[in-house]
């Protein structure tokens, strides 16, 4: 029934900095016959994104615009039911998010996002999950610099060593850019809400089942000087160990013992301090509703740099992979992380799940477990760089 919707994809969100660019992305790539649609609130400004993409290619100018609204679950679910898959920017997610998650997993749609919000895909996990196993919907979160880097990064170092005995992997960041509108909105919200994520994730935990006969970890390092970069390694709370560990529960190939950690890499130690300290002032202030309103104000959904400013950004992660006696370095790398970069991400991977061979996969699933060799073949086509820059010794 999937294959007899009308549209194979449908971008919800387009309206928006960072949907605007999925959608030049996919009028610029999308292949001869490709089925898509726009989808949002307002026709108008619908329109007039359509309007911006058929100065990249004129048969655009016909493309269709649906009317959805996260506070119509009968919109949402007329979408659900058009699409094979549905791609969605509009956060926050765990504000709202969840109405079109469960569209889609009542439909049998598959669902992809951006989000880098833990107690949302935590939540989504609990109340979703059955049921988009039920109807063969698959569920992929944090399909953005929020963790496609990090979870196909791991998986490429995988590909290198041993996969027989214990494996441990650290992963490094740094990036050069600003960060988004939604992933400066996720971030405080996550500060502002610890302990519903704390309660999401202990929900999650109770529900969720453990691989059997296999260890599988993402655990917190510790600040330390890192002899492989010559920087400073500084342990990162992201969602990135997270989706990284549920796709080494999934798979098998991550070995019998798999560990691992995620860090931002620093080179000058009055940087981290700085940040710390900035970081502990953070968490202060989104607890007092004025002063987390200010900053909530501070960037606006919407908004973004110019073409030239994200030409000017970069990120880069390195992984320090050690399996079976070896010892491998890898890294990802790429342009504008939040903006550019995120939008390539997501249009890859709903391009992946509607047209490539994938591996059988239903209910919340991670990038690697949805799509893995597919997705990262499509993004080093598409100027994203996978290398190994030492190899196994």
């Amino acid at each position: 029934m999937r294959e007899q919707r009308a549209y194979d994809i449908v971008l919800f969100g387009a309206t928006g900095f960072t949907g605007g660019l999925t959608a030049e992305y996919l009028a610029r790539t999308a292949p001869p016959g490709l089925r898509w649609a726009l989808a949002g609130r307002n026709p108008d400004r619908l329109a007039a994104v359509r309007d911006r993409l058929a100065a990249v290619d004129p048969a655009l100018a016909g493309l269709p615009l649906l009317t959805a609204d996260v506070t119509d679950p009968a919109s949402l679910r007329a979408v659900a039911q058009s699409a094979r898959v549905v791609a969605t920017t509009v956060g926050p997610y765990v504000h709202h998010g969840e109405p079109l998650v469960a569209a889609c997993a009542r439909a049998g749609t598959d669902y992809l996002d951006i989000t880098g919000e833990p107690e949302f895909v935590d939540l989504m996990y609990v109340r979703h999950h059955a049921e988009a196993v039920r109807t063969g919907a698959r569920l992929v979160h944090a399909c953005g610099f929020d963790s496609v880097p990090h979870d196909l990064g791991v998986w490429f170092t995988l590909r290198h060593l041993p996969a027989d005995g214990p494996v441990t992997v650290d992963g490094f960041v740094r990036a050069g850019g600003r960060f988004s509108a939604g992933t400066y909105h996720s971030a405080l919200l996550a500060l502002s809400r610890r302990a519903e994520t704390s309660r999401a994730a202990r929900e999650r935990r109770r529900v969720e089942p453990r691989p059997t006969g296999r260890r599988v970890r993402a655990v917190p390092g510790r600040l330390a000087r890192s002899k492989e970069l010559g920087m400073w390694a500084v342990p990162l709370p992201t969602i990135d160990p997270q989706v990284v560990r549920r796709s080494a529960a999934a798979r098998p190939e991550y070995g019998p013992d798999f560990r691992y950690r995620h860090f931002a890499a620093v080179k000058r130690l009055p940087t981290v301090l700085a940040a710390g300290a900035g970081l502990g002032g953070l968490v202060g202030l989104v607890r007092v509703p004025p002063a987390r309103r200010w900053l909530f104000g501070r960037l606006t959904a919407g908004q973004g740099p110019t073409p030239q400013q994200r030409a000017k950004s970069w990120f880069r992660v390195r992984f320090v992979g050690t399996g079976g006696g070896r010892r491998v370095l890898t890294e990802v790398a790429g342009g504008d992380p939040g903006y550019d970069e995120t939008a390539k991400m997501l249009a890859e991977s709903a391009l992946c799940l509607a047209t490539d061979e994938l591996p059988a996969t239903s209910g919340q699933v991670t990038p690697v477990t949805a799509m893995g060799d597919a997705l990262l073949d499509r993004l080093v086509r598409a100027g994203m760089t996978f290398r190994v820059l030492d190899g196994p010794r």
